[in-house]
């Protein structure tokens, strides 16, 4: 086994890794960037090496600096973690130009698999069932257009190189694929370095469903099961389970049988994963998607029903040493299920979010007999969140004997998971649990987008109480600011009446939905009797039992109870009267003419000429942030005007045009 092995990633699978380095005795190599430097792998590792800026492209995609932190630490093995270097063929070179072993196949394996077009090509000799298709490389938009009729619509465009659904296109009829074309194109060129695509016939409501593999260099190549994938939201995974509600012995022996096969056919070493689609009607039809050459992020749940440390098992793969069980040695026991939690904002069309954890507290203690949670994050209170990489921050799973428990155990752990200071999906991952459909497991890959837009949950009166519970114990704490000319009853917070000494104020706050909500404080304990609250466990104490709240550096608090979290800005009486009657003066206005940056990013492509006449919907301007594209288009009929350029950099509410309506047309 390694004495040294050097970790080529960040946030949860950094973490994870070193986990099995410590528990095995093995010292642990971390590397971070700019923007990690405070980041919890840093310090879990024991020993951190800096590699470059806060960019992606100069530090953990830039080959040169980790192999020379390898080389500088003695690292005898690098483990890629997934992202970033993990199926780079260059990557494995190199550390064997090094002389370090790379924790991953062979070269063979990643340039076969590394390229979605050569892969379907490679595995469909060996038997594996392939979707029909065919590869767009060498090949003219104009003749792309032809087979594209031969094979019929509707067609999945999607980049060659790469994988996580980034780039992929649905095309249902001919006029939409110019623009699909160029989109893909544009998004696997940034994210992957390649532009070449792939069309493949669209399978409609179809199930996605992968197998875990792992192999060793003495030619023992077994399946872990199968792992269910379905829940999407544009490609992107967000719920996985293991093992899938419709697979049968026999569908699990033919799926595991392929995807062996398709292991077996690169001489594969090591964690890998096999996907299929599955026809959701026939769940013993399946076809190959792609082999994804390193360990994946929902591999928790293939650890919880097997009872078997990946990680481990890739590292004695790599040492070279036989794996320790055979195929008749795996049993399935139970149901794990995983969620992916993502700094974003499910009311605003899940748009990244970014900032500091303020209190961050996952939910670890069984919530029901017999059911494990397990949460894997990136994060920890007073970490930052940037707008550097990808947005997941965390994972939550859970284990029970069965499929609905373990839903159950799921629901409970993310509702009692904390988690203040930066937006989360937490809101929405509970929701999607609690869809009769999910409950059920009659899934297909479009359930996520059929469901209505997301609205984020009312404040309940515990939030509202302890929100206003913590104001006025602030309050009491700070000493009397000057009140101008104004009343220093009318500028306060919270009081009492004069006609009714005895009868408390509400306290008003402005939720993220912008509605106006009140509520009371709770009688003041100790703490606030005795001048404020003077710590953490104090605010703790002074709050309503059930409650969590943090306040950040804007004014803004972020309170958790009943299983929401929810932001509240907290308003004077003057504030909260001028926002009510701006409101009511503003009730049929026509939409703001100004469109400003939903998140900080790049302007990667502008739609429209200067002075272009636009209708409400049209496409303005496309920006790039944390992987991922968000169009920004015109709020109502009008004239175009720019205020930016493709390739900009735009912070968070910078300008990007106006659309300014056109005047009206009189008559003589």
């Amino acid at each position: 086994m390694f004495e040294t092995v050097l970790v080529a990633n960040r946030g949860e699978i950094a973490r994870r890794v070193i986990r099995t380095l410590r528990r095995l005795g093995i010292r642990s190599v971390a590397v971070y960037s700019d923007a990690d430097a405070e980041a919890p792998h840093v310090r879990e590792a024991d020993i951190a090496v800096r590699i470059g800026p806060a960019a992606a492209s100069a530090s953990y995609l830039s080959i040169d600096a980790v192999i020379a932190a390898a080389v500088e630490t003695g690292a005898q093995a690098v483990h890629p973690g997934y992202g970033f270097l993990s199926e780079n063929a260059a990557f494995g070179r190199a550390c064997a130009d090094a002389g370090i072993v790379f924790i991953g196949p062979g070269e063979r394996a990643l340039e076969v698999m590394g390229d979605k077009i050569r892969a379907r090509d490679h595995v469909g000799a060996y038997g594996v069932p392939i979707v029909p298709g065919f590869s767009a490389a060498g090949l003219t938009d104009g003749e792309i257009a032809e087979q594209a009729e031969a094979a019929g619509y509707p067609l999945l465009v999607k980049p060659s190189a790469g994988g996580g659904g980034k780039g992929m296109q649905v095309v249902r009829s001919a006029a939409e694929l110019p623009e699909a074309l160029a989109t893909a194109r544009r998004v696997s060129a940034a994210a992957f370095g390649d532009d070449t695509l792939l069309l493949e016939r669209l399978i409609e409501r179809p199930r996605h469903i992968e197998v875990q593999v792992m192999a060793d260099r003495h030619g023992n190549v077994i399946h872990l099961g199968e792992r269910e994938c379905t829940l999407q939201r544009r490609h992107q995974k967000v719920i996985e389970e293991a093992p899938s509600p419709v697979v049968d012995e026999a569908t699990r022996a033919r799926l595991g049988a392929a995807a062996c096969a398709a292991a077996a056919s690169v001489d594969y070493v090591g964690a890998g994963t096999v996907e299929f689609l599955v026809a959701g009607d026939r769940p013993d039809d399946f076809f190959f998607i792609e082999m994804n050459t390193r360990l994946q992020v929902e591999h928790p749940v293939t650890e919880m029903v097997t009872g078997l440390d990946l990680v481990e098992l890739q590292l004695l793969a790599a040492a070279g040493a036989e794996l320790p069980l055979r195929q008749d040695d795996v049993v399935l026991g139970g149901h794990a299920i995983e969620a992916r939690v993502y700094a974003e904002s499910p009311a605003r069309g899940f748009l990244p979010q970014t900032g500091t954890v303020l209190d961050w507290r996952p939910a670890l203690t069984p919530v029901a007999e017999r059911a494990e949670v397990r949460a894997d994050a990136a994060i920890e209170t007073g970490s930052v969140v940037t707008a550097d990489y990808d947005p997941m921050i965390a994972k939550v799973i859970a284990h029970a004997p069965d499929r609905s428990a373990a839903v159950s155990a799921l629901d409970a752990a993310l509702a009692d998971t904390v988690l203040l200071g930066v937006e989360s999906n937490i809101g929405f991952l509970r929701e999607l649990l609690n869809e009769p459909a999910v409950a059920a497991g009659d899934l297909d890959t479009g359930l996520i987008d059929r469901l209505p837009p997301h609205v984020d949950p009312e404040p309940s009166l515990l939030a509202l109480t302890a929100a206003a519970t913590f104001v006025a114990a602030r309050d009491a704490a700070m000493p009397e600011q000057d009140a101008g000319h104004a009343s220093p009853l009318w500028l306060s917070r919270s009081g009492r009446r004069l006609d009714a000494p005895d009868v408390p104020v509400a306290q008003a706050f402005e939720s993220s939905d912008g509605a106006i909500r009140s509520a009371v404080a709770a009688e003041p304990g100790p703490e606030v009797a005795m001048g404020g609250l003077r710590s953490r466990r104090a605010l703790g104490r002074a709050l309503p039992q059930g409650a969590a709240l943090a306040e950040d550096p804007d004014g803004l608090l972020w309170v958790h109870a009943d299983g929401v979290t929810t932001a509240l800005r907290p308003l004077t009486r003057r504030e909260a009267a001028d926002l009510r009657l701006a409101r009511r003066e503003r009730g049929d206005a026509a939409s703001d003419p100004e469109l400003r940056a939903p998140m900080p990013g790049a302007v990667v492509a502008v739609h429209v000429a200067d002075g272009d006449a636009v209708t409400t919907g049209d496409r303005i301007a496309t920006i790039e942030a944390m992987k991922m594209e968000h169009p920004v288009t015109a709020p109502h009929d009008g004239v175009v005007i720019l205020s930016v350029a493709p390739g900009a950099q735009v912070r968070l509410g910078e300008l990007l045009a106006r659309v300014d309506a056109p005047a009206p047309v009189t008559q003589d």
